[in-house]
């Protein structure tokens, strides 16, 4: 029987039968759609999993990674309740908004977070900005500033406008951070001593402070200065090993006490504030009500009522002021300080933590939170603890919310002058005494930046504070670049011709075009010998600074004295070139610039 064949691309004849085609080939265009559809879905693939990255490891779980999530989850958690409350006391808000701010966050991080050790929260810091920032007008302005800031990290993220942050130098973020340690520290004194006393700036604390100090409470300061030492105590006990080093059980339990410091001060002082509230009044102050239960999920209020004064969406954000700036940027700061600290050399993405704490920012608003980020002394303690991913705030996330669906009745008897000691303990430690002296030694113009800051934050606002500390930095950069370090020498050729050698140490841009024409005119009038330019450091140019080299090379031929340019790059060659320059001499070796004298001199005898 005869099969008849159907064309060599069709496999299959009109009867259903299969032939074997030995010169079977695809079109091309079907080759070349696949190709593209596949590198299409590579690339999808990989925007995903940057900007996703629980698609990173999720696939490669395993049981250890569980253990380590669910222990440093836990550990995390006991930490996080005390600091929550007692940062809202920094924040100037009841102490629920502090739980408030603690769960939700931790749940988002798990999806778009890229540190594993990264523990979602109130930070000291932050807590004091919406004090400062909202002036103490009530939970409605914090919230709202909690959604704005985590709209502006969003938006900065999709801009990538994370290299934002490379404008607060390390001595303007030491400075700002050595000041705000300062004020918390001064902010919990009146706790700690049982008087009354308000103010958001230093100065203001410390004259409520002196004015009240007649009215200490004895067992409130006895309780808040016991506590203060048995934390610092504890805390010395928490350097004793890690499980990794083999050292004994004994210390390693000791080590877990002491990184559960906060916890532990927390239950045994609200034990003894519970005994004595059941014989009738008790010596110190206590923290008082705590709603029981979940936030409402709601989102915040764009209107504001207060002693019949009313304030729409405009007025709240005009009352907020540059704190919808300063906010973001330093939620994001102190996120990426985090990210650093436990990175072990790998690169930070600061657009992908932007989105990240600005979604969990969003998200935080939604449950009446007030602005959060990644806090390092939580974080500290999450590395130590051993978490394997950002699954460990599942674990932090669900004990907060444990606590405040059944233990919020307990928190009441929480003595203030323990929260205030919990955050004097952690606030001294932020004080960056240690950088004052390398500082010093390195470039004392870096210290007077830190020192500036410091006073500014202090005698001021900290969004003024650090605002002035970024302003002077730039200052200093701008100065630098119209000022560059510029080397005259004078040198001999090869052949023994003398010539004068100008190295500017940087690139020649329009702040320095002037300056450096200047300085060429001024000492090549002084020697009328061939000037050489040596370019070798300047790495950018700009049309200002091609206009200036093309009156400068003019300015030479007039004056019949050789001006030559050593190794300059191609990138700067053309954009003095695009100009079409007289006289542009180059070269790149002592040869070339032997020959270019010899030129310039038949050049010269020419004219």
């Amino acid at each position: 029987m005869e099969v008849k064949t159907e064309s060599p691309g069709d496999p299959n004849d009109r009867n259903g039968n299969v032939h074997k085609n030995t010169d079977l080939t695809l079109p091309h265009d079907f080759i070349n759609n696949f190709a593209s559809n596949n590198t299409t879905r590579k690339k999808i693939k990989k925007i995903l999993i940057k900007r996703i990255p629980i698609l990173s490891w999720l696939p490669e779980y395993n049981c250890d990674c569980a253990v380590g999530d669910l222990v440093a989850g836990i550990t995390v958690g006991l930490t996080v309740i005390p600091q929550a409350l007692a940062y809202s006391s920094v924040a100037g808000l009841p102490p629920q908004y502090g739980l408030y701010t603690s769960f939700l966050g931790c749940f988002v991080y798990i999806f778009l977070g890229s540190c594993k050790d990264v523990a979602m929260g109130p930070t000291a810091i932050l807590a004091l900005l919406v004090h400062q920032v909202t002036e103490g007008k009530g939970p409605e302005y914090a919230i709202l500033l909690c959604l704005l800031s985590g709209i502006v990290q969003l938006l900065m993220g999709v801009l990538g406008l994370g290299f934002l942050i490379d404008f607060i130098s390390g001595p303007v973020s030491s400075g700002f951070t050595s000041a705000a340690a300062l004020i918390i520290v001064s902010s919990q004194i009146k706790d700690l001593l049982g008087i009354r006393a308000s103010g958001a700036n230093f100065l203001d604390i410390w004259e409520g402070v002196v004015k009240d100090i007649g009215n200490t409470k004895v067992w409130d300061c006895v309780l808040g200065i016991a506590c203060l030492v048995v934390l610092l105590l504890l805390r010395i006990i928490s350097t004793v090993g890690t499980p990794e080093t083999g050292v004994p059980k004994w210390r390693t339990a000791l080590r877990l006490i002491g990184i559960s410091r906060n916890a532990i001060l927390v239950i045994v002082c609200g034990a003894i504030g519970y005994y004595f509230t059941t014989l009738g009044e008790t010596p110190f102050k206590v923290i008082g009500y705590v709603p029981e239960g979940f936030p409402a999920i709601q989102p915040p209020r764009f209107t504001y009522t207060y002693n019949n004064t009313h304030e729409n969406f405009l007025d709240m954000v005009t009352n907020l002021r540059s704190g919808i700036i300063i906010v973001p940027l330093l939620g994001l700061l102190e996120d990426i300080a985090v990210c650093k600290a436990f990175a072990n050399g790998r690169p930070v993405d600061a657009t992908q933590e932007l989105l990240a704490i600005g979604l969990c920012n969003v998200a935080n608003s939604f449950v009446q939170g007030f602005p959060g980020s990644g806090a390092l002394a939580r974080s500290a303690v999450n590395n130590s603890s051993g978490v394997k991913t950002t699954l460990g705030g599942l674990y932090t996330g669900v004990i907060v919310i444990t606590a405040l669906f059944f233990f919020t009745p307990y928190f009441q008897y929480i003595p203030k002058a323990t929260l205030a000691a919990i955050i004097i303990a952690a606030a001294i430690f932020m004080v960056e005494i240690r950088v004052i002296q390398p500082m010093w030694r390195a470039k004392k113009s870096d210290l007077a930046l830190a020192l500036i800051t410091f006073v500014t934050c202090l005698v001021t606002r900290l969004e003024y504070g650090i605002s002035t500390g970024v302003v002077l930095n730039i200052i200093f950069i701008l100065y630098q670049a119209a000022r560059p370090k510029i080397t005259i020498e004078t040198m001999k050729s090869t052949q023994g011709a003398d010539y004068l050698l100008v190295t500017p140490d940087r690139c020649l841009i329009f702040p320095s075009a002037d300056y450096v024409r200047n300085l060429v005119i001024k000492q090549s009038m002084r020697q009328k010998i061939p000037v050489v330019i040596d370019c070798s450091h300047i790495y950018g140019a700009d049309y200002t600074a091609a206009t200036v080299i093309e009156s400068l090379t003019k300015d030479f031929k007039t004056r019949q004295q050789p001006l030559f340019f050593y190794n300059l790059k191609s990138s700067v060659s053309s954009v003095f070139v695009g100009l079409n320059l007289d006289y542009f001499l180059v070269y790149y070796n002592e040869d070339e610039l032997d020959d270019m004298l010899k030129k310039w001199t038949e050049i010269c005898d020419k004219i």
